[in-house]
Order: structure tokens, then C-alpha cells, then sequence
């Protein structure tokens, strides 16, 4: 009894963090992150993107109690899920692979505490700073940053001024940025 009675509810969250979790792998692959603002499209860059917008949902939700905060670490135990699922694809050993997520996690929750003291302070130079040493640590100058801070600064207000009830069913926006050289989500649709 029971088990029905809870396997429902787990269920109807399946089904919400499955549709939050795909917009968030769909923000994440937006080509402009990658052609306009030079993220590297690579494993790596994808697992920055992916990672980003993880982020901007889980600091939305902070906070909150009940199914909200549920939803949250059901997208948190997702997003590490596949992660180690991709990780696996890409030949990592069986033996490797808690190595290697260890590390990801270490790397994931780090830049969630940057990119969360960096917004919740309102300083973009210092959010910039955090997105150019993650995202490019390959490069010494990276003028994309403050375009990324920008977007990421944006996501966040955005995502603040959606209804919890909305993304409770599912629903989130992760509009495109308004930025020179990004284009809009209607000359995106091929």
C-alpha cells in the first residue's frame, strides 16, 4: 500500500525533473554559447555549460521546502546520473569512473559556490572572473566572459521572477540572451 501510495508521488516528479532537465541540457547546447562566445565544444565545455545552467536552476530553487526542494536533488542526482553515464561512454573504466565523478562533483559544487557568492553579491567583473577561469583556463584573456557574466546575470533575474508553481510543472525559461553577435531564438530555428 504503501509503496503505491509513494511510487505515485516519485512518478509525478520523474516526469517534472525530466522535463526540467531537458531544458537545461537544451540551454546548455545552445549553439551560441559555443560559436559566439568560444566555450569550448568539447566533453569538458558541454560539462561547463551543463553544469552553468544546473546551477542557475538549483540557486532558483534554494530556499525553497517541500516538493520544490524534492525536485531540486532529484535534478542534482539526474544531472550527476548522467554524468557518470557520459563519463562511461567515453571509455572511462569501471574502476576510473568514481575517480573521475569525484572530481566533477569537487568541480561542479567549487563553481556553484563562485558563481553563487559572485551573483548573490551583484559583482559581474568578479562572475566574469569565475566563468573565464572555468570555462577557458586555456586562454589568458578571455573578452567572451563578461558577455557570458551578462547572460548568467540575466538567467538569474529571469529565472527569480518565474512562478515556483510553473517550474513545479515543469516549465522553465532559459531565454536567449539580448547581445551583439547572439541570435535570436527565432533566426536560431533552422
Amino acid at each position: 500500500m504503501f509503496q503505491r501510495l509513494f511510487g505515485r508521488e516519485r512518478n509525478r516528479n520523474r516526469q517534472i525533473v525530466d522535463a526540467l532537465y531537458e531544458q537545461i541540457v537544451a540551454a546548455a547546447r545552445r549553439e551560441f554559447l559555443y560559436s559566439v562566445w568560444e566555450v569550448p565544444d568539447t566533453p569538458l565545455g558541454r560539462f561547463e555549460m551543463l553544469s552553468l545552467h544546473m546551477f542557475l536552476l538549483q540557486h532558483r530553487l534554494k530556499g525553497e521546502t517541500g516538493i520544490a526542494a524534492e525536485i531540486a536533488q532529484e535534478l542534482i542526482d539526474e544531472f550527476f546520473k548522467e554524468v557518470d553515464h557520459s563519463i562511461r561512454e567515453l571509455g572511462v573504466s569501471d574502476v576510473g569512473v568514481p575517480k573521475r565523478m569525484k572530481k566533477l562533483a569537487r568541480m561542479f559544487y567549487g563553481r556553484t559556490a563562485a558563481y553563487a557568492a559572485a551573483l548573490d553579491a551583484g559583482n559581474r567583473p568578479e562572475l566574469a572572473a569565475a566563468l573565464a577561469r572555468n570555462v577557458r583556463p586555456d586562454v589568458r584573456d578571455w573578452p567572451q566572459a563578461s558577455a557570458l557574466a551578462d547572460y548568467v546575470a540575466e538567467l538569474n533575474a529571469g529565472l527569480k521572477a518565474q512562478s515556483i508553481d510553473a517550474i513545479l510543472m515543469g516549465e522553465v525559461s532559459f531565454p536567449a540572451p539580448i547581445a551583439q553577435g547572439v541570435p535570436s531564438e527565432a533566426e536560431a530555428q533552422p
